[in-house]
């Protein structure tokens, strides 16, 4: 029996018991948003409405059923076949029938008294960050148009080597943030902080490349972080773990905006929470491509289950404890596999309905172990077809692009190793 079937169950039989007290909000409902949903359901966040008062909620009893029930929300898109998730929701049974009651009784507010305490929130961070670097004037997204990818560098007035317990990209405006990535580079005595660079793309009318997206196989070269609708800040406290900014670095801050229609600026800030000591493990990000040649990502117009892979191979023993698949709107699933040099093969992720909406972090439960010589497969396909309700144009091929009409194929994920190791040795790229 699934988990919503179950729900479903519980609600039928238990729902409307004569002895039992009707539901409230104040009692029932508001301990359950508190814990499963304001992270995103508040002034600033993700959602596109606040969960945190009774006259914020009452319009959406009925959405919040229908949406519980179906597993619609929490947003969750991991296989339960696959893996096992330290931030998985933890929406039970009980829960969703009570939410689903309260919806179906009168969705009555119920005794102030009885309401829990208000959370209280970090003002605008998730971490509680011990350093700020913030883009020192605002950048100016026009009413309309494609905006290239568009890249910043910061300082981050660090005069020491630091290590780094936890980043967190905040855009200052999500609305034409569709994300941002960071790393770390040696000073530049001629550099200007804050000046916006932008790669010079030819487009024509309908704004497809005229120039073609080189080909390319690799990664983002020094990826720290990165920001994406839904994700959540990566904590490298939780494996004990830290990342490495040497002493005089800059941040490198790539931002890819989006038009909304309207005038818009955005002044994005970073936080960063700095280890009390000298970590034993150092937390790397990985993030291999696929090719991205003309040939190689290309997706005929209406193909329902396009697929591409690439696959890269360790060269030391590593811990896998985090990962994020990234496509655009035509993105359908992605898997992550690993093949053991004894022949072995483990799925450790599966994530069969991608929602460009919410793109997700996944946190291991526990770290999964990479021996030396192991490969990991990762095959991610596209629905390009007019089946796809997200689909701009069914009628023509899409290519590689930073656009949202165009498409990606990153599946990036996490590692932990020796703090002495060379990040640029830790995989190697072979397709």
């Amino acid at each position: 029996m699934t988990r919503s079937l179950l729900a479903a169950v519980c609600i039928g039989t238990t729902a409307f018991a004569a002895d039992a007290p009707p539901v409230t909000f104040n009692r029932d409902v508001l301990p359950i948003l508190q814990k499963n949903c304001q992270t995103c359901h508040r002034p600033g966040e993700i959602a596109p409405m606040s969960f945190l008062t009774y006259r914020e909620v009452r319009p959406y009893a009925k959405a919040i059923k229908a949406a519980v029930l179906t597993r619609k929300m929490p947003p969750w898109f991991a296989d339960p076949n696959y893996g096992h998730w330290a931030n998985a929701p933890k929406l039970t049974g009980e829960e969703i029938r009570m939410l689903a009651e309260w919806a179906d009784s009168g969705a009555a507010e119920g005794e102030a008294k009885d309401a829990p305490a208000p959370v209280e929130w970090p003002q605008g961070w998730t971490i509680q960050p011990d350093l700020i670097v913030k883009m020192p004037k605002p950048f100016h997204v026009p009413v309309k148009g494609a905006i290239e990818l568009t890249s910043f560098i910061l300082p981050t007035g660090l005069t020491k080597d630091t290590w780094i317990t936890s980043i967190e990209v905040r855009p200052g405006n999500r609305r034409v943030v569709h994300h941002a990535a960071l790393s770390f580079r040696p000073h530049d005595a001629n550099v200007k902080y804050g000046e916006p660079h932008a790669q010079v793309m030819l487009r024509d009318e309908n704004g497809d490349q005229i120039e073609k997206a080189p080909s390319r196989l690799g990664s983002f070269t020094g990826l720290e972080a990165v920001f994406l609708p839904g994700s959540q800040p990566i904590d490298f406290r939780v494996h004990k773990a830290a990342k490495l900014i040497p002493a005089g670095y800059d941040i490198l801050l790539q931002i890819h905006y989006t038009t909304v229609g309207e005038d818009a600026d955005d002044q994005t800030e970073i936080g960063f929470t700095i280890a009390k000591e000298e970590p034993s493990r150092r937390f790397i990000t990985l993030s291999p491509t696929s090719n991205r040649g003309e040939r190689t990502f290309r997706i005929p117009a209406g193909d329902p289950n396009w697929e591409i892979s690439t696959e890269v191979q360790f060269n030391q023993d590593a811990d896998i404890v985090w990962f994020l698949p990234h496509m655009h709107l035509r993105g359908k699933d992605m898997i992550y596999q690993l093949l053991f040099p004894t022949g072995e093969k483990q799925i450790v992720l599966s994530v069969p309905h991608y929602d460009f909406n919410w793109q997700l972090g996944y946190d291991v439960d526990k770290p999964i172990k990479v021996p030396k010589g192991t490969r990991l497969l990762v095959t991610a396909h596209y629905d390009n077809s007019a089946n796809n309700k997200f689909n701009p144009n069914p009628n023509k091929d899409v290519r590689w692009g930073d656009q949202t009409w165009e498409e990606m194929m990153v599946p990036w994920f996490g590692v932990i190793v020796n703090k002495s190791a060379d990040p640029r040795k830790v995989v190697t790229y072979t397709h």
